[in-house]
Formats: structure tokens, sequence, C-alpha cells
């Protein structure tokens, strides 16, 4: 187990790697920075003081080095540094002005507003946290449901149409549906339901702090409506493929109540693929939630990565970036795990 834990956080390292090296080296032929953030109106002092602070002084392969060296946990660290004082770490060995470190990743600093990017994702992670949990719960309890009535209702009216709606789901972009939903909840029956299009969970008034929790119910819809789909359709597919073992006819033959079968016998053995389905959508949720942010204005990750993206804030955007993937190879480890413990025939290696 430990081997196999060992060997994917490498593999996950790899990959977090590469797209760190990849969007560094795009971002980097894209323009100079120093110029966006000081404006056309700045002289060359400023320039040059803003070049030194992002070591755009620097040779290219020295930027990159220089990057890899402040997103290490284990760094070279300098006094000489002028982000020296944006360290928090713990000495190894060295001299006093320069020392090898135990430090936290840093991410650096944004463009646009000279705050450290990790502290900006760490204000925007509860939103886009709450969103995603809010979205796949949704999509769970409702996609299982669906799921189990149509597999004891095969080829009826209504498993037909679980089945056709569940190819919309699946097929229809987030931000076409988030765009359906706003139009349906919000403009036709908007009267009724009194739903607002945007805003954010918590609102600040004159009176104190405001819940306000029907700002979540719309781009929770339209970001569990792909996962829901797909769970409805695997709950079927695996309670049907349950349904014909030998487990559950014994426990018919013992003369066990319907539901009994049904919930302790077949539907329990069934979850497993779901289970499993739920955990890597949580993980895209938590990674895919730009356009359905932006959208309904809701103060996440995503919303945060596209302004960034209209800014050419490149930190920021490179600090989401290998936030998210570090996200994935979390949840995508903790999946393999799991599964191996909600499946005993499952063996690691």
């Amino acid at each position: 187990m430990i081997k196999f834990i060992f060997k994917r956080l490498l593999q996950g390292l790899l990959v977090i790697w590469g797209i760190t090296t990849l969007l560094f080296f795009i971002f980097s032929v894209l323009g100079d920075p120093a110029q966006m953030i000081a404006g056309q109106r700045s002289d060359l002092d400023t320039e040059e003081a803003i070049r030194k602070q992002f070591y755009l002084d620097k040779p290219l392969v020295s930027q990159y080095l220089l990057y890899l060296n402040d997103l290490s946990p284990v760094s070279w660290l300098s006094q000489e540094n002028p982000n020296f004082d944006s360290y928090s770490y713990q000495k190894l060995i060295g001299s006093k002005t320069a020392f090898l470190a135990l430090k936290a990743p840093f991410f650096r600093r944004s463009f646009q507003t000279n705050r450290e990017v990790s502290a900006m994702l760490a204000e925007k992670l509860p939103g886009t946290f709450i969103l995603a949990l809010s979205s796949i719960v949704l999509a769970s309890f409702v996609g299982i449901f669906l799921g189990v009535i149509a597999s004891q209702r095969l080829n009826s009216w209504f498993d037909r149409a679980i089945i056709f709606s569940t190819m919309l789901g699946i097929s229809a972009p987030s931000f076409f549906m988030g765009v359906l939903i706003i139009w349906v909840f919000a403009v036709l029956l908007g009267d009724f339901t009194q739903l607002p299009v945007t805003g954010y969970l918590v609102e600040e008034t004159p009176f104190g702090t405001s819940w306000q929790w029907s700002t979540l119910i719309l781009p929770s819809i339209a970001l569990g409506i792909r996962p829901l789909a797909i769970i409805t359709q695997l709950t079927r597919s695996s309670m049907i493929d349950v349904q014909g073992m030998d487990f559950v006819r014994t426990a018919r033959a013992k003369g066990l109540k319907e539901r009994v079968v049904l919930f302790r016998h077949t539907l329990r053995n069934a979850l497993n693929p779901v289970a499993t389905s739920i955990s890597s959508w949580f993980a895209s949720l938590l990674a895919g939630a730009f356009f359905i942010e932006y959208i309904f204005g809701w103060q996440g990750i995503g919303k945060l990565t596209i302004e960034a993206l209209s800014k050419n804030d490149y930190p920021v955007i490179l600090g989401a970036a290998i936030f998210i993937g570090f996200i994935f190879v979390l949840v995508n480890l903790s999946v393999d795990v799991l599964y191996t413990r909600l499946d005993p025939r499952v063996k690691i290696g």
C-alpha cells in the first residue's frame, strides 16, 4: 500500500510539474509583464524595480528555475531574494544569508493587486468548495434515487425517459445549462421562484453578516446536472448487473421482503462503482466550476482565474492551475485507496 501511494504521488507530482512548465513558458512569450503592471506612462526606474521583484531581469531559464525553487517545499533561500520576507520557512542547513530550508510553497504575487497568490486562492476556496459540495450532494441523492427506480421498471416509459434525459444531461455543456437554467427559473418562472441570478452565499450589510442561501440553488443545479446524469446511468446499470447475481436470488429464496433485498443486498453492492464516480466527480467539480462561477457571479477560484486570464495576471493563473492539479492528484489517490476498502475483490498492485 505504501509503495503504491508513493508511486501515485510521484506520478502526480510529475503531472503538476508538466503543467507548471508548459504554462510558464507559454506565458513568458506573451508579453512584458513589467510594462503591463507599471502602465503605459511609467518610467524606466519603475519598470526596472518591477522586473527585479518578479525576476524578469534574469534569463528565461533562470526565471523558470527560480519559480520551481519558490514552489518546492525544500528550497535554497537567500536574503538577497526580493521576496525573502514573504517566505514561511524553517532553516535546515547553511549560513545566515543563504541556506537550505523547509518552507511552504510560494506562488508569487499577483501582477494586479500585489497580494500573495496563495492568500487569494485560500480566500476563494471556500466558495468553490461549498458550490462543488452542494452540487455533488444534489447529484448523488437524486441520481441514485432515479437510477434505482429506473432499474426496477426496465423498458417502461419512466426508464426510457430517464435514459433520454441523462443522455441530454451528459451531452450539454455546463455553460449552456447555466444559461438555460437562468432563462427558465429566473426569467420565465422568476415571479414564482424569486431566485437571484447572481450573488454570493455571504453578504455584508450595515446590520451584520447575512446568509443568502437562495444564491446557491441555481449554480448548484447547473453544475450538478452532468454528474447527476452519469450517476443515474451508473446506478441503473450497476443495479441491473447485481440483481442477476446468485446472492440476490438466494436472498429472495430465503423469503426476505423485497424491500430488504433491494436496499440491503442489491443497492449496497451496486454502490461500489457509484461511490468511486462520486469521488471523482467531486474533484472535477472543484476544478471545473469556472464558467458556472463566472455566469452566476459566484466568488470562487474559477471566477478568480477567469478574471486573471482577462487581465494577463500570470501568477494567479499558474497558482490556480497548480492548485487544481494538486486537488486532482489527492482525490484520485483517495478514490483508488477507498475503492479497495469498498470492494475487497480489488487488490492494489
